[in-house]
C-alpha cells in the first residue's frame, strides 16, 4: 500500500505557529481580522465559511462575516469591499466562491486591496508569484507545496504533471513548483493521451473536480499522487483519483478527505497573519 500523505498534522502545526505568533504580540495588541463576504445561501459555501470562522477562533483571530443577498448588485459588493479595504481592523478579505451570475469574480478579486488579498487572486499578487517576488499567494497550492516538503518528497528537478488549469489551483501551483525547480506540465480537458503524460510524472497533481476520472492507467509504482479534487457522490466525498484502485499501485497518495483539504484553511490563516504583520510593521 502507498504511503498516505495526510494534511491534518501539518495543518495543526501551521495553526499552532499562527496562534503562537498572535499570542506573542501580547494582550494589548490588536488581533488579526479576517473578513469574509458571503453572497447568497449556497449550502457548500455556508459550510466552508463556518470552517474558516472556527479556524479563526482557534488561533485568536477576529472573524467578520458580511452576508449579502444573492440578488445584490456588483456595485454594492464593490462598495462593501472598498469599505473593508479602508477598515484598519481588517487584515484579510475574501469573497467566498461561487458568486451569482451578475457578479464578476475577476472584478471582485481586482477590487480587494492586494495587501489584504488573502486568497491571492489579485492581479498584483498573481504577477508577483510568476515574477518570483514576495506576495500573498493562493492557499491550496501553498498547502500542496508545504505538504510535499514536509513529507520529504524531492522537488528539485522533479517532473510534475498538474491536471487542471484553474486560477485557484492549477496555474498558481505550477508557478510555485517552478520556484522549487520542478519541471512542470499543465494538462487539461483538451490534452491528448492524458494517461501517457501522467505516467511520465514523478508527481501527479489532479485538480479537476471530476470524481474518479484518474485510475491505474494514469500512474506508475513511482508516482506520488496529490488529489485536490473533492466531489460529493452517492458514496460520500470522492477525489479525482479512483483511490481504491490506485492506492496499491503508487508510491504515495493524498486521501480524500484528509489530504490537501485541511491545509487550505491553515494557509488562509497564515496569509492573514502575514498581512497583519506587514500592517503592524507599516503602522508601528
Amino acid at each position: 500500500m502507498a504511503r498516505l500523505l495526510k494534511g491534518r498534522p501539518l495543518a495543526k502545526k501551521v495553526r499552532g505557529e499562527v496562534a503562537g505568533a498572535i499570542s506573542a504580540a501580547g494582550d494589548g495588541a490588536r488581533p488579526p481580522g479576517l473578513a469574509v463576504v458571503l453572497i447568497g445561501e449556497d449550502p457548500a459555501s455556508e459550510v466552508y465559511v463556518s470552517y474558516k470562522q472556527k479556524g479563526c477562533a482557534k488561533v485568536g483571530m477576529v472573524s467578520v462575516l458580511r452576508r449579502l443577498e444573492d440578488s445584490v448588485s456588483e456595485r454594492a459588493v464593490l462598495d462593501l469591499i472598498r469599505e473593508l479595504n479602508e477598515d484598519a481592523s481588517i487584515d484579510g478579505i475574501l469573497c467566498q466562491l461561487p458568486v451569482p451570475d451578475q457578479i464578476s469574480p475577476a472584478r471582485i478579486a481586482s477590487a480587494i486591496d492586494p495587501a489584504k488579498d488573502v486568497d491571492g487572486f489579485h492581479p498584483e499578487n498573481v504577477g508577483r508569484l510568476w515574477r518570483g517576488e514576495d506576495g500573498l499567494f493562493p492557499c491550496t497550492p501553498r498547502g500542496i507545496v508545504a505538504l510535499l516538503e514536509e513529507e520529504e518528497i524531492p522537488l528539485d528537478g522533479a517532473r510534475v504533471v498538474v491536471v487542471g488549469r484553474s486560477n485557484i489551483v492549477g496555474k498558481p501551483l505550477a508557478a510555485m513548483l517552478l520556484r522549487e525547480h520542478c519541471t512542470v506540465t499543465i494538462a487539461h480537458s483538451h490534452t491528448r493521451d492524458l494517461a501517457a503524460l501522467t505516467r511520465s510524472a514523478d508527481i501527479l497533481v489532479s485538480a479537476m473536480g471530476r470524481p474518479g476520472v484518474l485510475g491505474p492507467d494514469h500512474v506508475t509504482p513511482e508516482t506520488v499522487v496529490v488529489d485536490v479534487g473533492v466531489s460529493r457522490t452517492a458514496d460520500g466525498l470522492s477525489g479525482d483519483v479512483d483511490f481504491d484502485r490506485v492506492v496499491d499501485l503508487v508510491k504515495a497518495i493524498t486521501p480524500v478527505p484528509g489530504g490537501v483539504g485541511p491545509l487550505t484553511i491553515a494557509y488562509l490563516l497564515h496569509n492573514t497573519l502575514t498581512s497583519w504583520r506587514r500592517s503592524r510593521d507599516l503602522n508601528g
